[in-house]
């Protein structure tokens, strides 16, 4: 996922691999969810969107600071 206004079809490819164990679209979608920019958060929200119900039960935890 490149910054910016992503398709629906790229954000459910992303969802999608995700959901299925892939690390590197999981680390993709962190750095677009955790982004500043104005054009990233419709895409990000678009992203949690899809994902939020196949969470289950399972918590959001937020951690901020310098890693």
């Amino acid at each position: 996922m490149q910054g910016g206004a992503t398709s629906r079809s790229e954000t459910e490819r992303t969802a999608e691999a995700i959901r299925g164990g892939d690390r590197v679209a999981l680390a993709r979608a962190i750095t677009l969810i955790e982004s500043a920019k104005r054009e990233d958060q419709a895409s990000a929200q678009a992203l949690l969107e899809r994902l939020l119900p196949h969470t289950g039960k399972a918590i959001r935890v937020g951690i901020s600071g310098v890693p």
